[in-house]
């Protein structure tokens, strides 16, 4: 056995993602561009795998911001990254977008700490995950926490969906 292929990050661990990325860079058409959102967008979104958060609205790379996190929340680092999204890099809209079948809004606090626990064999209590407990109350009150921050409000209109992983359909919360 290879002694680099067991150990974590090296090179062969990644070999299949380098040579896709080799592909990608064939036909790559960013070059030069400057950062900012083209669409005037910027998308809080859960970290799932099922969202595709330019597809699912018309967008291609370049025109939005997409910050992603469990659950689609609006934490500090996001409110960072929308302050400098609308005052420095294009950002008109933002959209807060939660999903449907969502682990962090169908188990409990206890329930996921316990998988996390199951999974990685160390304790896991001590861990602060945020569950939503109601995920439509929750969507409202993350954009409300967006509108109130004194750097995006009248700055930037702010909205809040609920994504169905299902139809692939947004809907309008707030």
């Amino acid at each position: 056995m290879n002694d680099q292929a067991a150990v974590p990050g090296s090179a062969d661990t990644f070999a299949d993602l380098l040579a896709a990325n080799r592909q990608y860079a064939e036909t790559f058409d960013l070059s030069g561009f400057d950062g900012v959102a083209r669409a005037g967008v910027a998308m809080v979104t859960c970290m799932d795998s099922r969202i595709d958060p330019l597809g699912m609205v018309g967008l291609r790379p370049g025109d939005a911001k997409i910050l992603r996190n469990p659950g689609g929340r609006v934490t500090d680092q996001v409110l960072v990254a929308l302050v400098l999204g609308a005052n420095l890099l294009n950002v008109e809209r933002v959209l807060v977008v939660q999903h449907t079948r969502c682990a962090m809004a169908a188990s409990s606090e206890d329930q996921l700490k316990e998988r996390i626990a199951a999974s990685s064999g160390q304790d896991a209590s001590w861990m602060s995950l945020n569950v939503i407990t109601d995920q439509r109350s929750d969507i409202v009150a993350e954009v409300a926490k967006a509108r109130s921050h004194p750097l995006l409000a009248g700055r930037v209109r702010i909205g809040g969906f609920l994504y169905d992983v299902d139809t692939g359909l947004l809907e309008t919360i707030c």
